[in-house]
């Protein structure tokens, strides 16, 4: 069975997200082994400068590099990342999963991920033009993952 590491900064703080998070992990049991970690994201004042901004992240950056698993194959999730279609999407983890067997998705904080942490990746991932809440996002990506899994099955969930 595959190792699928999440690494998050911040937590999911709303119970509807924790609950639809919770039930795609559940899904995913059936085909991964799933570990979250949650960083905590660097506190910044309310009008950050640039360099304050730079200075959170490279902290953020060096705490998400310490936390993935040493084999494992990293995706960083960014908006100027690689974009896939479900199945192509479905198809590139079938790859990677023959390569290796743990897969750690890094998910950055509002403010995103530190250029460490994007030169680190061996893939930047990016689902969208759109900017979404890092915490409906997590759940997002959990879904992403369970909707992989069941093409990758053959399964009727993806459409």
């Amino acid at each position: 069975m595959v190792q699928l590491t999440l690494i998050a900064v911040g937590s999911l703080k709303e119970s509807y997200l924790r609950e639809a998070a919770a039930e795609y992990k559940k899904r995913l049991s059936a085909f991964c082994k799933l570990t979250e970690i949650e960083l905590k994201e660097h506190k910044l004042p309310e009008d950050p400068t640039e360099k304050e901004i730079a200075s959170a992240l490279s902290a953020e950056g060096k705490e998400i590099l310490a936390a993935v698993p040493p084999k494992a194959y990293k995706i960083a999730l960014c908006v100027e990342g690689k974009r896939f279609t479900s199945p192509a999407f479905a198809e590139k983890l079938g790859e990677i999963f023959a390569r290796t067997g743990e897969v750690a998705f890094i998910i950055g904080s509002s403010h995103g991920l530190s250029e460490e942490v994007k030169q680190a990746a061996d893939l930047s991932l990016s689902v969208s033009d759109m900017t979404f809440p890092h915490q409906l996002f997590r759940v997002m990506l959990l879904e992403i993952l369970y909707r992989s899994f069941q093409i990758r099955r053959g399964g009727k969930y993806h459409k």
